[in-house]
C-alpha cells in the first residue's frame, strides 16, 4: 500500500455512505494521530485499537452521525506520496472560511490548521476534512 493516510480516509468516506456505524483499517501511528484530531474536533465517535482477521494489528473506527446525516461530510487528501504539498504558517488553508478543518503533519505532531496557526508553524497539509 503506498498512501495509508489515503486508504483510511477512502475506508471512512466509503463507510459512511453506506450508513456503517464502524469501519476496521489496519493500524498505524500516521494513522493514529490523524484520528486523533479528527476525534477531538468531534468528526468520529471515536477510535480503539485491535487485533484484525488476520492477526495483524488494526483500528476499528466509530463513524459519528447526525440527524441521519453523517458528520464528515466531505474529505480530501491534499498531500499524496507523489505530490507533497508543505505550507508555511502564513499560507495554510482554511477549509470553507474556518467550518472545516485542515490536518497538518508539523514537527510538533499532527495538528489542525488552527492550532498550527497557534504554534507559529507550518508543515506538510496531509488533508481537509468538512
Amino acid at each position: 500500500m503506498n498512501d495509508p493516510i489515503g486508504d483510511m480516509l477512502t475506508r471512512i468516506r466509503n463507510s459512511q455512505l453506506r450508513g456503517k456505524s464502524t469501519v476496521e483499517s489496519p493500524a498505524s501511528k500516521a494513522r493514529v494521530s490523524v484520528l486523533n484530531v479528527l476525534a477531538d474536533e468531534g468528526y468520529i465517535r471515536g477510535y480503539e485499537l485491535t487485533t484484525g482477521k488476520d492477526g495483524h494489528p488494526a483500528i476499528e473506527i466509530s463513524l459519528k452521525y447526525y440527524e441521519g446525516e453523517a458528520v464528515i461530510r466531505e474529505v480530501k487528501r491534499v498531500s499524496k506520496p507523489g505530490r507533497r504539498v508543505y505550507v508555511s504558517v502564513n499560507d495554510i488553508p482554511s477549509v470553507r472560511q474556518g467550518l472545516g478543518v485542515s490536518i497538518v503533519s508539523t514537527s510538533k505532531g499532527v495538528m489542525t490548521d488552527a492550532s498550527a496557526r497557534a504554534a507559529n508553524i507550518g508543515g506538510e497539509v496531509l488533508c481537509t476534512v468538512f
